[in-house]
């Protein structure tokens, strides 16, 4: 297969995604070079091909891919040739079938794990899209809210103590009367603009609230008083890169995800393949939310 990739040279829609071919070259020291088996899709590929998350432009897409080594640089110790691995990289191109990358950012894939689960879950599982399942397995008690019964159920399946669906206008009184009126010790919230003022108002005194996501748009400015009338709130909005920064806690990380699969805690859920030369179709189908659990781009 001759190399091509999936860029976007101006912000926009689906269609702003163009195909071309190109030289990957040959790995340098410390590189690797890999063959896509199968590329994650998610809602930050979106930002990127819109322009809410500024790029560089032309720009790749696509944060996460799994696939086998073919070539390898200099002084490179950690993997070798034919090697199954997985990566999650803060620099968008995972929509192409060749990628050059530092051994040192690559996963080794345990046997028990595909190309394409690992793909489906590598970015996904770090920065916490998996919550309901990891955290009902640590004993926390989950709350969830969806926006459709079928994805309520699937909560509920996953592990979620309490599923609900609804508007955000009444959610934070609904959380109140499951909590006895205290409200929640966390809230992770990937929505964003919709549901922020619902995310905040579930919480108890002190609680934490997590903005990991947009889906909805950006949240909008808010005044950090608003935080004090809440009840001394503390809020982040996390980064998996800085947390991955050092190579020994992205292995450490890495490893945990997998342990998490093996032991069936988590599972990649893939719901829906398109070939990566049908990504834009993908896109609409992300956009729309007509997916449910995860999608994967086949090269």
């Amino acid at each position: 297969m001759d190399p091509w990739r999936l860029i976007v040279r101006a912000p926009g829609g689906p269609n702003a995604i163009e195909r071309e071919s190109f030289d990957p070259g040959a790995p340098g020291p410390d590189e690797v070079l890999l063959a896509h088996e199968a590329i994650g899709l998610n809602f930050i590929d979106i930002y990127v091909r819109t322009g809410l998350y500024p790029a560089v432009l032309p720009t790749g897409l696509g944060g996460e891919a799994a696939g086998t080594v073919i070539a390898i640089g200099d002084a490179v110790n950690t993997v070798r040739v034919g090697d199954r691995v997985t990566y999650a990289s803060a620099a968008p191109g995972s929509y192409a079938t060749h990628r050059i990358l530092p051994a040192s950012r690559l996963l080794t894939l345990p046997d028990d794990i595909p190309c394409d689960v690992a793909a489906a879950i590598t970015l996904k599982g770090l920065t916490g899209a998996l919550l309901v399942s990891w955290l009902a397995d640590m004993g926390v008690t989950v709350i969830a809210h969806s926006g459709s019964p079928e994805k309520a159920a699937r909560a509920l399946s996953a592990g979620a103590a309490h599923s609900l669906i609804g508007d955000f206008d009444t959610l934070a009184a609904r959380v109140r009367d499951l909590t006895a009126g205290k409200g929640v010790d966390a809230v992770f919230d990937g929505v964003g603009a919709a549901s922020w003022s619902a995310s905040l108002a579930a919480l108890r005194p002190r609680g934490l609230m997590v903005s990991f996501g947009n889906a909805s748009g950006p949240v909008p400015p808010f005044s950090v008083l608003e935080l004090s009338k809440g009840g001394s709130l503390f809020v982040t909005r996390p980064t998996l890169f800085d947390y991955i920064r050092e190579d020994a806690d992205y292995r450490r990380l890495g490893q945990r995800l997998f342990d998490q699969l093996s032991r069936g805690v988590i599972t990649s859920d893939i719901q829906q393949r398109f070939a990566l030369a049908d990504a834009a179709d993908a896109h609409r189908a992300l956009e729309s939310r007509q997916t449910v659990g995860s999608t994967v781009l086949i090269p």
